[in-house]
């Protein structure tokens, strides 16, 4: 099964002072994350969709989408105190609830990341028969500049060597399970990114590109931006 997670179990600090987190804001006419669960209930290669979120805004969660996709079958699952343990609550809570096969796949994505495309979609699920992680990203176009102590440039690394990560990142449940578990609890504080745990067990990690438009909104000034892509489409 192909199983999506919209990961929403941030607080949102760097957007300043706002009475919710990011992820519930409106960007139109409709919260920001659910133009991000839209996206992927339009998608029929989808079985199921689960959103973690704050353990405080489950029921609003809930009543967000009673109130703008009503019809729709979405698990809210309670989020962790980091990235890597929202996924591994979501991945748990699919092996409690419908149990996981060896062929299992999950698709992670930000919930504040509401230009996702059906083509990155299809090709994020198309690349997990090929591996069992999978990562979304750009070119970077700045120059990448290394600073170890925050004072001075260390390196100037040649930039085509480098990418700037998206998501969604893509995975083999039971693999996913399996690495994050045989971690160390140092380990887990400093491996922020799911697809390094994966680099770090040997596995291989494909590449899927992203578009410049796929924008992470974390800041008022990101939120303004995504309100004039919205308005140039077209769309509320």
């Amino acid at each position: 099964m192909i199983y999506v997670e919209i990961l929403a179990g941030g607080k949102g600090t760097r957007m300043g002072n706002t009475d919710m987190p990011k992820q519930f804001l409106m960007l139109g006419t409709k919260p920001i994350i659910i133009h991000t669960v839209e996206q992927f209930l339009i998608n029929n290669k989808i079985s199921k969709i689960i959103v973690c979120c704050p353990k405080d805004w489950i029921s609003h969660m809930n009543d967000l989408i009673k109130k703008y996709i009503p019809n729709s079958d979405i698990d809210i699952v309670c989020g962790g105190s980091s990235r890597n343990e929202t996924i591994i609550n979501g991945c748990k809570h699919i092996k409690e609830k419908y149990g996981i096969n060896d062929d299992d796949v999950i698709v992670t994505h930000d919930a504040v990341r509401p230009f996702i495309t059906q083509r990155i979609i299809d090709e994020n699920i198309e690349a997990l028969s090929e591996c069992d992680a999978v990562d979304t990203v750009i070119p970077a176009t700045d120059t990448i500049v290394e600073s170890r102590d925050s004072g001075y440039v260390s390196n100037i690394p040649n930039r085509s060597y480098f990418m700037q990560g998206q998501t969604p990142q893509s995975f083999n449940i039971k693999k996913l399970i399996k690495y994050y578990m045989n971690l160390t609890e140092e380990q887990k504080n400093i491996l922020t990114d799911a697809c390094k745990i994966f680099i770090l067990n040997g596995d291989k990690v494909k590449i899927i590109n992203g578009e410049t438009y796929n924008i992470k909104i974390t800041t008022m000034h990101d939120l303004k931006i995504a309100n004039s892509i919205l308005m140039e489409r077209g769309k509320k």
